[in-house]
């Protein structure tokens, strides 16, 4: 899913969006709640109609907020209290308030309110985390009586095995539309985020969605659909596009270096995107010249290039090819890890 903060996916026109085959955008609740506010929003008939986006739309709940924007919330019982990032106006928010906004966004997915922590961390705050995370998805789940939204409950327990089995299958019992693993891709190395992948996914049910949330690079997509992971969303496709690194099969491609300065060749030579009507040459131009076409046109390329590797992707597990499929992308992309350049 491209990520759509605030109601857009940042730098692209909705045809655009749509152009790179994305099925699905994200919104979040947080950011919404503070502008232009979910009454807002609701008033001018609800999320899909206000942005013009026709297809599914899945809002974050704002418990990633809980953990990002830590220097200006606490967290307890009833409710995460935040100090706006804009004006400073004191915000409560509690399960059942996550569950009114977005029903008010009129989002197709909404997702719990879950409380997420930084990793690694003691285990005494793991479990803390993981037990107030089951306490509020019952909230929510008694909360939500929107019959046209699904509701999806979100698995932590930091890196450990026994504590993630226990919260997938309390979640589990609660009977929800859809699962999502959370509270990784947070400071622990990847090979840990697969590891706790691996382990969690097999507790989820096999007829539910599985999501993986704030999720990731190229590698971290593969890896973690081998282990039974169907929906990522992830701010790098365009957070990178905007800062010049562009997505490809020969891995991460840095429009700034001079090494691109006369390059005649496309970002690659079967992509469809607006990007790649262009040279190498000229991207790093409009990059080097502060034009703001530069971010535009990688944020499209890099979104074309995810959207069209999650279509191959499902067409190589359709064929039985998964495996060889993921192993010569690896190889393709080398050693250079994909990062975000900001």
């Amino acid at each position: 899913m491209p990520v759509g903060t605030l109601g857009t996916v940042k730098g692209l026109t909705i045809d655009q969006v749509a152009a790179t085959g994305a099925d699905m955008i994200l919104g979040n609740t947080y950011h919404l709640r503070l502008r232009p506010g979910h009454e807002t929003v609701a008033a001018l008939g609800g999320l899909h109609k206000m942005c013009g986006w026709d297809g599914p739309i899945l809002t974050d709940s704002g418990g990633f907020q809980v953990f990002s924007l830590g220097a200006i919330n606490k967290v307890n019982e009833h409710a995460a209290t935040f100090r706006s990032h804009i004006d400073g106006a004191k915000i409560e928010l509690t399960p059942e308030h996550s569950i009114e906004i977005q029903q008010a966004l009129g989002s197709d997915v909404a997702m719990v309110l879950d409380h997420v922590i930084a990793l690694p961390a003691p285990m005494t705050q793991v479990e803390d985390a993981l037990a107030r995370s089951i306490r509020w998805a019952a909230r929510c789940r008694n909360a939500a009586d929107r019959e046209d939204q699904a509701l999806f409950a979100i698995v932590q327990g930091g890196l450990d095995r026994t504590l993630r089995q226990q919260c997938a299958s309390e979640l589990a019992a609660m009977s929800f539309e859809g699962y999502a693993v959370g509270g990784l891709s947070v400071g622990e190395p990847p090979e840990d985020m697969y590891t706790t992948t691996g382990f969690t996914t097999p507790h989820l049910p096999a007829d539910k969605p599985r999501y993986l949330m704030g999720v990731g690079t190229p590698r971290d997509l593969l890896e973690n659909i081998a282990r039974g992971i169907d929906l990522f969303d992830c701010v790098m496709p365009t957070r990178n596009g905007r800062n010049a690194l562009a997505f490809t099969d020969e891995g991460p491609l840095k429009l700034r270096n001079a090494v691109h300065k006369l390059d005649t060749r496309p970002l690659m030579e079967d992509c469809p995107c607006l990007a790649c009507r262009h040279s190498r040459g000229y991207l790093r131009h409009l990059f080097v010249a502060g034009e703001m076409l530069g971010p535009i046109l990688l944020s499209h390329h890099n979104l074309m290039y995810y959207g069209r590797l999650m279509q191959a992707t499902r067409d190589a597990i359709e064929a039985g090819e998964f495996e060889a499929f993921k192993n010569a992308k690896l190889a393709g992309w080398g050693h250079e890890p994909f990062y975000e350049s900001v």
